[in-house]
Protein backbone atom coordinates (compact mmCIF):
# COMPACT_ATOMS: atom_id res chain seq x y z
CA UNK A 1 0.00 0.00 0.00
CA UNK A 2 1.64 3.20 -1.21
CA UNK A 3 2.36 5.47 1.85
CA UNK A 4 0.26 9.29 1.67
CA UNK A 5 3.06 12.14 2.61
CA UNK A 6 0.20 14.86 3.78
CA UNK A 7 3.13 17.33 3.36
CA UNK A 8 3.23 17.14 -0.41
CA UNK A 9 1.74 19.41 -2.87
CA UNK A 10 0.63 21.55 -0.52
CA UNK A 11 2.25 25.39 -0.09
CA UNK A 12 3.21 26.65 3.24
CA UNK A 13 1.24 29.35 4.38
CA UNK A 14 2.91 32.03 6.89
CA UNK A 15 -0.03 32.31 9.34
CA UNK A 16 0.81 36.23 9.62
CA UNK A 17 -0.45 36.63 6.09
CA UNK A 18 -4.08 35.18 6.83
CA UNK A 19 -6.41 38.41 6.30
CA UNK A 20 -9.99 38.87 5.85
CA UNK A 21 -10.14 41.80 3.29
CA UNK A 22 -13.42 44.06 4.73
CA UNK A 23 -15.11 47.18 3.81
CA UNK A 24 -15.84 49.60 6.87
CA UNK A 25 -18.62 52.03 6.98
CA UNK A 26 -19.13 55.16 8.86
CA UNK A 27 -15.22 55.23 9.43
CA UNK A 28 -13.29 57.46 12.08
CA UNK A 29 -9.71 57.71 10.87
CA UNK A 30 -7.20 59.52 12.41
CA UNK A 31 -4.35 59.95 10.72
CA UNK A 32 -1.00 61.14 12.67
CA UNK A 33 1.85 62.75 11.07
CA UNK A 34 2.19 65.60 8.67
CA UNK A 35 4.86 64.68 6.26
CA UNK A 36 5.47 62.68 2.76
CA UNK A 37 4.62 59.64 3.60
CA UNK A 38 1.85 61.21 5.56
CA UNK A 39 0.47 63.15 2.39
CA UNK A 40 0.63 59.79 0.39
CA UNK A 41 -2.11 58.28 2.68
CA UNK A 42 -3.81 61.23 2.95
CA UNK A 43 -4.28 61.16 -0.62
CA UNK A 44 -5.42 57.53 -0.82
CA UNK A 45 -8.08 58.67 1.85
CA UNK A 46 -9.12 61.64 0.13
CA UNK A 47 -9.21 60.55 -3.73
CA UNK A 48 -12.26 57.88 -2.08
CA UNK A 49 -13.78 60.33 -0.03
CA UNK A 50 -12.92 59.27 3.37
CA UNK A 51 -13.70 60.88 6.45
CA UNK A 52 -10.72 61.64 8.50
CA UNK A 53 -8.34 63.75 10.60
CA UNK A 54 -4.93 64.63 10.77
CA UNK A 55 -2.65 65.78 13.85
CA UNK A 56 0.50 66.94 13.22
CA UNK A 57 3.35 69.49 14.27
CA UNK A 58 4.63 69.73 11.51
CA UNK A 59 2.92 69.53 8.22
CA UNK A 60 3.50 69.50 4.22
CA UNK A 61 2.07 72.16 2.76
CA UNK A 62 -0.05 69.59 0.09
CA UNK A 63 -1.54 68.21 2.55
CA UNK A 64 -3.30 70.93 3.61
CA UNK A 65 -5.76 70.16 0.78
CA UNK A 66 -6.66 66.73 1.51
CA UNK A 67 -8.89 67.63 4.36
CA UNK A 68 -9.96 70.40 6.72
CA UNK A 69 -9.99 68.51 9.91
CA UNK A 70 -6.19 69.35 10.98
CA UNK A 71 -4.96 69.88 14.42
CA UNK A 72 -1.15 70.96 14.30
CA UNK A 73 -0.25 69.92 17.72
CA UNK A 74 1.40 67.05 19.55
CA UNK A 75 0.09 63.96 19.72
CA UNK A 76 -1.39 63.22 23.10
CA UNK A 77 -3.48 59.54 23.80
CA UNK A 78 -6.66 62.32 24.90
CA UNK A 79 -6.45 63.06 21.24
CA UNK A 80 -7.23 59.57 19.89
CA UNK A 81 -9.82 58.32 22.33
CA UNK A 82 -12.47 58.88 19.94
CA UNK A 83 -11.16 57.04 16.86
CA UNK A 84 -11.37 53.71 15.84
CA UNK A 85 -8.70 53.34 13.05
CA UNK A 86 -5.54 55.45 13.61
CA UNK A 87 -2.69 55.59 10.96
CA UNK A 88 0.48 56.37 12.32
CA UNK A 89 2.76 58.24 9.27
CA UNK A 90 5.39 59.66 11.79
CA UNK A 91 8.13 57.43 11.51
CA UNK A 92 8.93 57.79 15.76
CA UNK A 93 9.18 55.43 17.10
CA UNK A 94 8.01 56.79 20.64
CA UNK A 95 4.83 57.80 19.19
CA UNK A 96 4.53 54.25 17.70
CA UNK A 97 5.19 52.38 21.47
CA UNK A 98 2.71 54.82 22.81
CA UNK A 99 0.00 53.66 20.01
CA UNK A 100 1.01 50.02 20.86
CA UNK A 101 -0.01 50.23 24.81
CA UNK A 102 -2.80 52.22 24.26
CA UNK A 103 -4.36 49.31 21.93
CA UNK A 104 -3.60 47.02 24.80
CA UNK A 105 -6.62 48.20 26.87
CA UNK A 106 -8.44 49.56 23.51
CA UNK A 107 -10.42 48.55 21.07
CA UNK A 108 -8.67 50.05 18.28
CA UNK A 109 -6.75 49.12 14.72
CA UNK A 110 -3.65 50.23 13.96
CA UNK A 111 -1.61 51.04 10.92
CA UNK A 112 1.89 51.82 11.59
CA UNK A 113 3.48 52.62 7.83
CA UNK A 114 6.24 50.98 6.74
CA UNK A 115 5.97 48.87 10.07
CA UNK A 116 3.74 45.76 8.75
CA UNK A 117 4.68 43.27 11.67
CA UNK A 118 2.56 45.79 14.14
CA UNK A 119 -0.46 46.61 11.75
CA UNK A 120 -3.65 45.45 11.94
CA UNK A 121 -5.11 46.28 8.35
CA UNK A 122 -2.85 47.08 5.35
CA UNK A 123 -4.15 49.91 2.73
CA UNK A 124 -4.73 48.17 -0.58
CA UNK A 125 -4.27 49.52 -3.96
CA UNK A 126 -7.36 50.84 -5.51
CA UNK A 127 -9.17 51.46 -8.44
CA UNK A 128 -10.45 54.75 -9.11
CA UNK A 129 -13.49 55.92 -7.13
CA UNK A 130 -16.40 54.19 -9.23
CA UNK A 131 -19.32 52.12 -7.98
CA UNK A 132 -17.61 48.82 -8.79
CA UNK A 133 -14.14 49.33 -7.55
CA UNK A 134 -10.90 46.69 -7.23
CA UNK A 135 -8.62 46.55 -4.35
CA UNK A 136 -5.15 44.87 -4.86
CA UNK A 137 -2.65 43.88 -1.96
CA UNK A 138 0.11 42.02 -1.43
CA UNK A 139 -0.60 42.13 2.85
CA UNK A 140 2.05 44.74 3.30
CA UNK A 141 5.35 42.84 1.32
CA UNK A 142 5.07 44.82 -1.72
CA UNK A 143 3.15 48.36 -2.33
CA UNK A 144 4.61 48.62 -5.92
CA UNK A 145 3.62 45.04 -6.85
CA UNK A 146 0.07 45.97 -5.62
CA UNK A 147 -0.24 49.27 -7.48
CA UNK A 148 1.24 47.20 -10.80
CA UNK A 149 -1.64 44.77 -10.40
CA UNK A 150 -4.07 47.18 -9.44
CA UNK A 151 -3.19 49.33 -12.98
CA UNK A 152 -4.31 45.77 -14.84
CA UNK A 153 -7.33 45.58 -13.39
CA UNK A 154 -8.29 48.67 -13.57
CA UNK A 155 -8.14 48.58 -17.43
CA UNK A 156 -10.90 45.79 -17.20
CA UNK A 157 -13.64 47.95 -16.10
CA UNK A 158 -15.70 49.39 -18.51
CA UNK A 159 -16.08 53.42 -18.99
CA UNK A 160 -19.76 53.26 -18.74
CA UNK A 161 -19.47 50.94 -15.46
CA UNK A 162 -21.89 53.18 -13.24
CA UNK A 163 -24.33 53.64 -16.02
CA UNK A 164 -24.60 49.51 -16.18
CA UNK A 165 -24.68 48.96 -12.49
CA UNK A 166 -27.02 51.46 -11.43
CA UNK A 167 -29.83 49.95 -14.17
CA UNK A 168 -28.77 46.46 -12.18
CA UNK A 169 -29.22 47.95 -9.11
CA UNK A 170 -32.78 48.84 -10.10
CA UNK A 171 -33.57 45.23 -11.17
CA UNK A 172 -32.11 43.95 -7.69
CA UNK A 173 -34.22 46.39 -6.06
CA UNK A 174 -37.61 44.41 -8.05
CA UNK A 175 -35.80 41.30 -7.29
CA UNK A 176 -34.55 40.56 -10.79
CA UNK A 177 -31.09 38.91 -10.52
CA UNK A 178 -29.84 37.13 -13.95
CA UNK A 179 -26.51 35.74 -13.08
CA UNK A 180 -25.95 34.51 -16.84
CA UNK A 181 -27.00 37.44 -18.66
CA UNK A 182 -24.87 39.35 -15.97
CA UNK A 183 -21.71 38.16 -17.43
CA UNK A 184 -22.44 37.74 -20.76
CA UNK A 185 -23.17 41.45 -21.03
CA UNK A 186 -19.96 42.33 -19.26
CA UNK A 187 -17.40 40.38 -20.64
CA UNK A 188 -18.39 41.28 -24.23
CA UNK A 189 -18.03 45.07 -26.12
CA UNK A 190 -17.67 46.29 -29.64
CA UNK A 191 -16.16 49.97 -30.10
CA UNK A 192 -16.89 51.34 -33.39
CA UNK A 193 -13.76 53.78 -33.41
CA UNK A 194 -13.58 56.96 -35.99
CA UNK A 195 -10.33 57.17 -36.92
CA UNK A 196 -10.29 60.10 -38.75
CA UNK A 197 -8.62 61.25 -42.02
CA UNK A 198 -5.23 59.14 -40.91
CA UNK A 199 -2.99 61.67 -38.67
CA UNK A 200 -2.84 60.18 -35.68
CA UNK A 201 -2.88 63.70 -33.82
CA UNK A 202 -6.49 64.30 -34.72
CA UNK A 203 -8.04 61.06 -33.14
CA UNK A 204 -9.93 62.07 -29.86
CA UNK A 205 -8.35 61.07 -26.58
CA UNK A 206 -11.79 58.13 -26.53
CA UNK A 207 -10.45 56.93 -29.84
CA UNK A 208 -6.57 56.75 -28.54
CA UNK A 209 -7.81 55.39 -25.00
CA UNK A 210 -9.65 52.63 -26.29
CA UNK A 211 -7.40 51.52 -29.55
CA UNK A 212 -5.14 50.86 -25.94
CA UNK A 213 -7.34 49.14 -24.06
CA UNK A 214 -9.07 46.57 -26.46
CA UNK A 215 -8.58 42.74 -27.20
CA UNK A 216 -8.74 42.59 -30.49
CA UNK A 217 -8.68 45.38 -33.11
CA UNK A 218 -10.25 44.76 -36.98
CA UNK A 219 -8.56 47.70 -39.45
CA UNK A 220 -8.62 48.42 -43.35
CA UNK A 221 -6.22 50.01 -45.83
CA UNK A 222 -8.09 53.21 -44.71
CA UNK A 223 -6.26 53.31 -41.42
CA UNK A 224 -2.50 55.27 -41.84
CA UNK A 225 0.25 53.32 -40.68
CA UNK A 226 0.58 55.82 -37.99
CA UNK A 227 -2.51 55.26 -36.05
CA UNK A 228 -2.01 51.11 -36.42
CA UNK A 229 1.58 51.96 -34.74
CA UNK A 230 -1.08 52.85 -31.44
CA UNK A 231 -1.70 49.33 -31.23
CA UNK A 232 -0.33 47.65 -28.30
CA UNK A 233 2.13 44.93 -29.82
CA UNK A 234 -0.14 42.64 -27.46
CA UNK A 235 -2.93 43.59 -29.37
CA UNK A 236 -4.49 40.98 -31.69
CA UNK A 237 -5.47 42.89 -35.18
CA UNK A 238 -6.89 41.38 -37.88
CA UNK A 239 -7.25 43.28 -41.29
CA UNK A 240 -10.35 43.13 -43.01
CA UNK A 241 -9.96 45.37 -46.30
CA UNK A 242 -11.98 46.26 -48.63
CA UNK A 243 -10.04 47.48 -51.22
CA UNK A 244 -10.85 47.84 -55.16
CA UNK A 245 -8.98 45.63 -57.06
CA UNK A 246 -7.96 43.28 -54.75
CA UNK A 247 -9.69 40.28 -52.52
CA UNK A 248 -10.98 41.91 -49.72
CA UNK A 249 -14.17 40.85 -46.66
CA UNK A 250 -17.26 41.39 -47.42
CA UNK A 251 -19.68 43.26 -45.16
CA UNK A 252 -21.21 40.06 -43.91
CA UNK A 253 -17.83 38.45 -43.31
CA UNK A 254 -16.68 41.54 -41.68
CA UNK A 255 -19.98 41.55 -38.93
CA UNK A 256 -19.26 37.76 -38.65
CA UNK A 257 -16.01 38.40 -37.41
CA UNK A 258 -16.77 41.27 -35.00
CA UNK A 259 -20.06 39.10 -33.59
CA UNK A 260 -17.49 36.14 -33.44
CA UNK A 261 -14.26 37.44 -31.36
CA UNK A 262 -17.10 39.92 -29.01
CA UNK A 263 -19.05 36.77 -28.10
CA UNK A 264 -15.54 35.17 -26.66
CA UNK A 265 -16.03 37.98 -24.32
CA UNK A 266 -13.45 40.26 -25.56
CA UNK A 267 -13.10 43.55 -26.04
CA UNK A 268 -13.63 44.19 -30.03
CA UNK A 269 -12.53 47.87 -31.60
CA UNK A 270 -13.56 48.46 -35.35
CA UNK A 271 -11.28 51.23 -36.97
CA UNK A 272 -13.02 52.92 -39.08
CA UNK A 273 -12.17 55.86 -41.17
CA UNK A 274 -13.38 59.07 -40.97
CA UNK A 275 -16.69 59.19 -39.01
CA UNK A 276 -18.29 55.40 -38.55
CA UNK A 277 -21.55 57.05 -39.25
CA UNK A 278 -20.09 58.99 -42.16
CA UNK A 279 -20.49 56.52 -45.25
CA UNK A 280 -18.89 54.51 -43.11
CA UNK A 281 -21.03 51.20 -42.92
CA UNK A 282 -20.79 51.70 -39.27
CA UNK A 283 -24.34 51.76 -38.86
CA UNK A 284 -24.73 48.43 -40.43
CA UNK A 285 -22.62 46.70 -38.07
CA UNK A 286 -24.48 48.40 -35.25
CA UNK A 287 -27.72 46.87 -36.33
CA UNK A 288 -26.08 43.56 -36.85
CA UNK A 289 -24.45 43.88 -33.09
CA UNK A 290 -28.02 45.02 -31.87
CA UNK A 291 -29.21 41.72 -33.39
CA UNK A 292 -26.92 39.48 -31.14
CA UNK A 293 -27.71 41.87 -27.70
CA UNK A 294 -23.62 42.56 -28.35
CA UNK A 295 -23.03 45.91 -26.52
CA UNK A 296 -21.49 48.59 -28.65
CA UNK A 297 -20.06 51.90 -28.73
CA UNK A 298 -19.80 54.34 -31.69
CA UNK A 299 -16.96 57.33 -31.34
CA UNK A 300 -17.03 60.03 -33.44
CA UNK A 301 -14.08 60.55 -35.20
CA UNK A 302 -13.59 63.99 -37.88
CA UNK A 303 -14.70 63.20 -41.42
CA UNK A 304 -12.76 63.66 -44.48
CA UNK A 305 -15.78 65.85 -45.60
CA UNK A 306 -14.73 68.28 -43.42
CA UNK A 307 -11.09 68.01 -42.37
CA UNK A 308 -10.00 67.33 -45.80
CA UNK A 309 -11.12 70.35 -47.61
CA UNK A 310 -9.82 72.27 -43.66
CA UNK A 311 -6.33 70.89 -44.66
CA UNK A 312 -5.82 71.71 -48.04
CA UNK A 313 -7.00 75.32 -47.13
CA UNK A 314 -10.50 75.08 -48.77
CA UNK A 315 -13.32 76.16 -46.75
CA UNK A 316 -16.56 74.81 -47.33
CA UNK A 317 -18.32 77.65 -45.85
CA UNK A 318 -17.54 81.49 -46.47
CA UNK A 319 -19.22 84.57 -46.60
CA UNK A 320 -19.82 85.54 -50.22
CA UNK A 321 -18.99 81.82 -51.43
CA UNK A 322 -21.17 79.48 -50.09
CA UNK A 323 -23.72 79.52 -47.69
CA UNK A 324 -24.43 76.37 -47.44
CA UNK A 325 -22.77 72.32 -48.51
CA UNK A 326 -23.90 68.94 -48.95
CA UNK A 327 -21.76 65.43 -48.21
CA UNK A 328 -22.52 63.10 -50.74
CA UNK A 329 -21.36 59.52 -51.99
CA UNK A 330 -20.94 58.53 -55.46
CA UNK A 331 -20.93 55.00 -54.48
CA UNK A 332 -23.81 52.98 -53.19
CA UNK A 333 -24.34 49.45 -52.29
CA UNK A 334 -23.33 46.77 -54.43
CA UNK A 335 -21.11 48.67 -56.93
CA UNK A 336 -24.11 51.09 -58.12
CA UNK A 337 -23.02 54.71 -58.67
CA UNK A 338 -25.20 57.19 -57.24
CA UNK A 339 -25.51 60.75 -59.28
CA UNK A 340 -28.54 61.65 -58.02
CA UNK A 341 -27.25 64.69 -56.11
CA UNK A 342 -25.37 66.46 -59.10
CA UNK A 343 -28.67 68.63 -59.23
CA UNK A 344 -27.13 70.34 -56.21
CA UNK A 345 -24.26 71.79 -58.57
CA UNK A 346 -26.84 74.27 -60.10
CA UNK A 347 -27.39 75.72 -56.72
CA UNK A 348 -26.33 79.03 -56.51
CA UNK A 349 -23.38 79.57 -53.28
CA UNK A 350 -23.14 76.33 -52.36
CA UNK A 351 -20.43 73.73 -51.78
CA UNK A 352 -20.55 69.98 -52.84
CA UNK A 353 -18.29 67.73 -50.99
CA UNK A 354 -18.01 63.65 -53.10
CA UNK A 355 -17.15 61.07 -51.29
CA UNK A 356 -16.11 58.20 -52.93
CA UNK A 357 -15.86 59.96 -56.17
CA UNK A 358 -12.75 59.68 -57.62
CA UNK A 359 -13.26 55.90 -59.82
CA UNK A 360 -16.60 57.69 -60.88
CA UNK A 361 -15.54 60.17 -62.64
CA UNK A 362 -16.37 59.64 -66.32
CA UNK A 363 -20.13 59.22 -64.73
CA UNK A 364 -19.75 62.66 -62.83
CA UNK A 365 -19.06 64.30 -65.97
CA UNK A 366 -21.28 62.54 -68.00
CA UNK A 367 -24.30 63.64 -66.14
CA UNK A 368 -22.91 67.60 -65.70
CA UNK A 369 -23.49 67.54 -69.54
CA UNK A 370 -27.12 65.90 -69.48
CA UNK A 371 -28.09 68.48 -66.51
CA UNK A 372 -26.38 71.22 -68.78
CA UNK A 373 -24.69 72.60 -65.73
CA UNK A 374 -21.80 74.56 -66.74
CA UNK A 375 -18.52 73.28 -67.22
CA UNK A 376 -16.25 75.16 -65.80
CA UNK A 377 -17.53 74.36 -62.42
CA UNK A 378 -14.85 74.63 -60.16
CA UNK A 379 -13.71 71.24 -58.98
CA UNK A 380 -10.99 70.46 -55.86
CA UNK A 381 -9.69 66.80 -55.60
CA UNK A 382 -8.07 65.94 -52.47
CA UNK A 383 -5.86 62.86 -51.67
CA UNK A 384 -4.33 61.46 -48.81
CA UNK A 385 -5.51 64.65 -46.68
CA UNK A 386 -3.30 65.12 -43.71
CA UNK A 387 -0.85 62.38 -44.62
CA UNK A 388 3.00 63.27 -45.74
CA UNK A 389 1.54 62.44 -49.12
CA UNK A 390 -1.40 65.04 -49.07
CA UNK A 391 -2.00 66.40 -52.70
CA UNK A 392 -4.70 68.98 -53.97
CA UNK A 393 -5.25 69.26 -57.61
CA UNK A 394 -7.02 72.21 -58.65
CA UNK A 395 -9.65 71.63 -61.97
CA UNK A 396 -13.34 71.99 -63.42
CA UNK A 397 -15.54 69.80 -64.64
CA UNK A 398 -14.20 70.01 -68.06
CA UNK A 399 -11.24 69.08 -67.65
CA UNK A 400 -12.03 66.45 -64.18
CA UNK A 401 -11.47 63.04 -66.26
CA UNK A 402 -7.76 64.08 -67.33
CA UNK A 403 -6.45 65.44 -63.91
CA UNK A 404 -8.08 62.44 -62.07
CA UNK A 405 -5.80 60.31 -63.26
CA UNK A 406 -2.83 62.08 -61.78
CA UNK A 407 -4.51 61.85 -57.92
CA UNK A 408 -4.17 58.98 -55.91
CA UNK A 409 -6.81 57.53 -53.59
CA UNK A 410 -7.74 57.90 -51.09
CA UNK A 411 -9.59 61.30 -52.18
CA UNK A 412 -12.35 63.41 -52.18
CA UNK A 413 -13.98 65.77 -54.66
CA UNK A 414 -15.19 69.53 -53.77
CA UNK A 415 -17.27 71.23 -55.98
CA UNK A 416 -17.96 74.97 -55.84
CA UNK A 417 -16.54 78.81 -55.68
CA UNK A 418 -15.18 77.66 -52.50
CA UNK A 419 -12.08 76.22 -54.42
CA UNK A 420 -10.74 79.61 -54.91
CA UNK A 421 -10.14 79.81 -51.46
CA UNK A 422 -7.38 77.31 -51.75
CA UNK A 423 -3.51 78.44 -50.99
CA UNK A 424 -2.44 75.16 -50.41
CA UNK A 425 -3.07 73.05 -53.82
CA UNK A 426 0.08 71.82 -55.96
CA UNK A 427 -1.77 72.39 -59.77
CA UNK A 428 -3.68 75.43 -60.05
Amino acid sequence: MAKINPNKNYIKVDKSMKTLPILLKNQKILLIGGGLVALQKAKVLQENNINFSIISEKLNEQILFTTKKIKIKKIKLKDIKKYFIIIDATGNKKVTDKLLNYKKKHNVLLNIVDKPQFCDFYFMALTKNKPLQIAVSSNGASPTAAKYFRDKCEKLIPDDITKYLDEKKKQRNLGFIDIKGTKKELKSKVYLVGCGVGDAELLTIKAYNIIKKVDIVLYDHLISDEIMRLVPKDTKQIYVGKQKGHHSSSQDEINKLIIKYAKKGLKVARLKSGDPFVFGRGAEEMQELAKENITVEVISGISSSISAPALAGIPVTARGYASSFSVVSAHLKGNHVNLDWCELLKKKNHTVVVLMGLSRVQEIVEESKKLHIKQDTLCAIISNASRDNQKTIITSLKNLEKDALKANRPAILVFGKVVNFNIYNDNV
